[in-house]
């Protein structure tokens, strides 16, 4: 490919390119000194910032108030009023009850900003989700088409960097389809597909890094459940229920543990 441009090289760093792109962007780079060059800029600039700016989250206390403050405000009911308190709250200032629910907006604000912060500001969370959009709107989600866990799992070897628990819970509700190679997060990604009824499951895998995940997050209607198991992480995403694929996260995570002790 021609020399890409600086917003490429940097969406390709983010994780933010297709497989294709990305192929592409790699074979160019072993041939190029300056991109090389600026990805090691951005990679040294990453991980000063990781290194000098801390992060800094809510007590836990303070995230109990706005709770208890927003469960009191919806639940809290008008008493019933006098003719003379009804005249009375007519004759209240304007500002009055704009400053009211200006507090209550401003609480919403402050317990949304404690809880998703970590989750905005993770691109990885966002990379996941693309990938897997891309992945329902493609002709052709799956590289290996097979139910047999026998068949899936050694197809990895050779087309990722690692080897994933690959497992048919179909007894479960969650039937293996097949899986597939996706890029993401610099590396050839396993993925292993599932069917959850009419939800399609893509577990995501690659090799452990400092690029962590939160354990929940929730993008676009995309839940997202993560953990780490032998040096991979994994990351199962779908829009079927949290506890649907918390229960199957669970079970692959169950599966890794015995495959360890076995």
């Amino acid at each position: 490919m021609s020399h890409p441009e600086p917003l490429l090289l940097q969406a390709y760093f983010d994780g933010e390119v297709d497989a294709l792109r990305a192929s592409e962007i790699e074979q160019h780079v072993d041939a190029c000194a300056d991109c090389r060059a600026l990805l090691e800029d951005l990679e040294q600039t990453r991980i000063a910032l990781r290194r000098n700016l801390s992060y800094l989250s809510a007590p836990a206390e303070l995230r109990s108030r706005l709770t208890r403050a927003l469960d009191r405000e919806s639940v809290s009911q008008v008493p019933q009023q006098s003719a003379w308190d009804r005249l009375r709250s007519r004759a209240r200032p304007f500002w009055f009850g704009a400053v009211s629910g200006g507090v209550a907006m401003a609480a919403v604000a402050v317990l949304a900003f404690v809880t998703w912060a970590p989750t905005l500001a993770n691109p990885l969370v966002d990379a996941v989700v693309g990938a897997h959009v891309r992945s329902l709107m493609s002709s052709h989600p799956i590289d290996v088409v097979s139910t047999d866990r026998h068949t899936v799992k050694p197809w990895f070897a050779g087309h990722t960097d690692v080897s994933p628990v690959v497992a048919d819970f179909e007894a479960r509700g969650f039937k293996l389809i097949g899986g597939r190679v996706d890029y993401l997060n610099h590396q050839r990604a396993a993925v292993v597909v599932y069917e959850h009824g009419p939800h399609v499951i893509n577990v995501f895998s690659w090799a452990e890094n400092r690029r962590a995940l939160p354990k929940r997050a929730t993008v676009d209607g995309y839940h997202q459940i993560s953990w780490r198991s032998s040096g991979i992480q994994y990351c199962a995403i779908s829009d079927t229920g949290a506890d649907e694929l918390l229960e199957l996260a669970g079970l692959l995570q169950d599966l890794g543990a015995r495959d360890v002790q076995g």
